[in-house]
């Protein structure tokens, strides 16, 4: 034992060493990557690295051997292996478009704004009872596709009379992308004003769902963007301004999240290039128009298994093992950068609560009971809303209200259809602007 002893200590030692340095190169990969934001796909970051390590290779071993002197490189060559696929596209470049939906026609609108946008209607399948207001539809996001399950509860809603309209915001599911810079919630109201004004039939009722409710809140704080608008459904919003977006306070009744099974599927974010991007994106430390990946290859890389436990987060824990599929691989559309980019713009808007308080359009509140949103985003509309008429507690049901599971899908669109029809509530009006504060304390 002690003949062997050494070796075995210097053997342990030069590995610990080697392992050492390979980590270190990593984390200069990775430092270099942010300091140039990624540049040229993260091939300056890697060959700068490179350099780094052949430079320190060199230095160590000026004093070896001939023979000797290659081993300080074999850190270096490792390391360069296993940062090279970060710089390696696995899906195209340029952006591939969900394919066609079999169930709705896929129009495409040129808005006045520059935005082109994919359409879908769904007119009246209702004979008897035709309401002459169109219905427009704001799906959460920002900048994801409509899914499979919101297009479902827009047929039911299509099939009691409306004439409803929904449009994929630029740079989501098959509408076209935008320059990155031009991803801001201020160009989402102006595109709403815009596709109202293209679609050319007079004032609508407009249903805002999460990051659809952040634009349609903020449209009725826009003078020029709420004369265009008849009714305003406002369910489950997101933070709306910079100082809702600093709240930090109670969510709503235990979600699914950690409790349901993970996401089954490819997920981007397990190989090293998408791991790296948008990691280091999430994390604040790439810019979202990163050189490391095009948007159009972020897009066509991110699936539905990437979102991981938001998903889960839009169900009420008990419904945690029966999550229903919100969408199919083929229809899926989610753009990180382009989110990441509006949601910092949100947090950088100044209070809309000065203008929000001028708010003339009749509206309604819709809040779940497992809701994963802050509370607070939810009752600062309906505090600073004057013209918010009732608040709708759906029992039962998370962020996702309308998701296919029981009658929550009839249970939605009755509050909805009462309030378009100016009808008396299906449930109590809850909770009252003066019921906040207790609201919030019972975390309800």
């Amino acid at each position: 034992m002690p003949t062997f002893a050494p070796p075995l200590a210097r053997f342990t030692g030069r590995l610990l060493r080697a392992l050492a340095a390979i980590a270190t190169l990593v984390v200069v990969f990775l430092a270099t990557i942010v300091l140039t934001d990624g540049a040229g796909s993260g091939l300056g970051a890697w060959l700068t690295t490179l350099g780094a390590g052949g430079a320190a290779a060199l230095w160590r071993g000026r004093r070896r051997t001939r023979a000797a002197r290659l081993g300080p490189f074999l850190p270096v060559v490792v390391a360069a292996a296993l940062t090279a696929p970060v710089l390696i596209p696995t899906v195209p470049t340029d952006r591939r478009h969900p394919p066609a939906l079999p169930f709705v026609a896929t129009q495409h609108w040129s808005l006045a704004t520059g935005s082109r946008v994919a359409v879908y209607h769904y007119p009246p399948a209702n004979a008897g009872t035709r309401y002459p207001t169109p219905l427009v539809y704001l799906n959460g996001g920002p900048v994801r596709g409509i899914s499979l399950l919101d297009h479902r509860f827009l047929q039911l809603l299509a099939g009691q009379g409306y004439d409803v309209y929904a449009y994929e915001p630029a740079g989501a599911g098959r509408s076209d992308l935008l320059p990155m810079g031009q991803y801001t919630i201020d160009r989402s109201v102006r595109d709403l004003s815009a596709f109202v004004d293209r679609l050319d039939q007079g004032k609508v009722d407009i249903l805002g769902f999460s990051a659809g409710a952040v634009v349609l809140t903020r449209a009725l704080a826009d003078p020029g963007a709420a004369e265009r608008l008849h009714r305003a459904i406002i369910a489950e919003p997101g933070p709306v301004d910079g100082p809702a977006a600093r709240i930090e306070g109670p969510e709503g009744r235990p979600s699914a999240r950690g409790l349901a099974p993970d996401m089954t599927g490819p997920r981007s974010t397990h190989m090293p290039r998408y791991a790296a991007a948008f990691g280091l994106m999430r994390l604040g430390l790439l810019t979202p128009d990163t050189g490391l990946i095009g948007q159009a290859e972020g897009d066509n890389a991110f699936t539905a298994a990437d979102l991981g436990s938001d998903t889960a987060s839009a169900y009420c824990a008990r419904d945690a093992h029966r999550i229903p599929v919100e969408d199919t691989a083929q229809n899926f559309s989610f753009s990180p950068a382009a989110s990441l980019r509006i949601q910092q713009t949100v947090k950088d808007s100044p209070s809309i609560a000065p203008r929000l308080r001028q708010s003339r359009t009749p509206a309604m509140l819709m809040i779940a009971e497992c809701s994963s949103q802050v509370r607070q985003w939810e009752t600062a509309v309906l505090a600073d809303d004057p013209a918010v008429q009732r608040t709708q507690y759906l029992p039962g049901v998370g962020h996702h209200m309308w998701n296919g599971l029981d009658d929550n899908n009839d249970r939605a669109a009755a509050v909805i259809t009462a309030f378009l029809q100016d009808k008396p509530a299906p449930l109590p009006n809850y909770p009252t602007r003066d019921e906040i504060p207790a609201f919030l304390r019972d975390r309800k």
